[in-house]
């Protein structure tokens, strides 16, 4: 029988669903949740481990990526299967600065709810998530473990969360805040 907490059983969440909301350690005392960052875009990037070479290029490119994202109001937000005291070591020796949260107990228990557990190995897959304001994933995206994903789909992503400008003497549809057809 497939254990129900087995990624390869669930698929990635896609575009247009609910994310799950949860609750993790930031720090050793300190602890986000995703209703926090509500309001605003946020990107989730799941990565496998700290001090991993890929993971190390992948969350360091991402720090030097943070005033394109700022720029379109979305916090980024890493998320592992290591401990808080991996990721402040981990954080301090890159000089981020953005919050790593540990998805260390029960292991794993947020990747498996966005289908983003590799249970062979106990970590969590390399994919991303870009959700809006509203707490709905409008991106998401698996990358193979051993490739560094690039933040050119998290940009195109965002630059599709954009409000389009309302023209009063329009006369197109209805448009809601996001560009879809109200």
């Amino acid at each position: 029988m497939a254990d129900p907490h087995d990624a390869s059983t669930h698929a990635l969440l896609q575009p247009g669903q609910a994310a799950p909301d949860f609750t993790l350690p930031a720090t050793p005392d300190q602890k986000l949740s995703l209703s926090d960052l509500r309001g605003a875009p946020v990107i989730l990037a799941f990565y496998p481990a700290d001090w991993s070479p890929v993971c190390g290029d992948q969350m360091g490119l991402y720090n030097e990526m943070l005033p394109e994202f700022h720029h379109s109001g979305a916090q980024l937000v890493g998320i592992s299967t290591d401990g808080v005291w991996c990721h402040a070591a981990f954080a301090e020796a890159l000089k981020l600065h953005f919050p790593l949260l540990a998805d260390f107990e029960p292991k794993g228990e947020i990747a498996r709810r966005y289908g983003a557990y590799r249970a062979q190995d106990g970590v969590a897959e390399r994919a991303l998530f870009v959700i809006d304001a509203e707490g709905v994933i409008r991106w998401s995206y698996l990358s193979p473990l051993g490739l560094n994903p690039g933040a050119d789909g998290i940009l195109d992503a965002l630059d599709a969360l954009v409000p389009i400008p309302k023209t009063p003497t329009s006369n197109t549809p209805t448009s809601n805040t996001y560009g879809a057809q109200a």
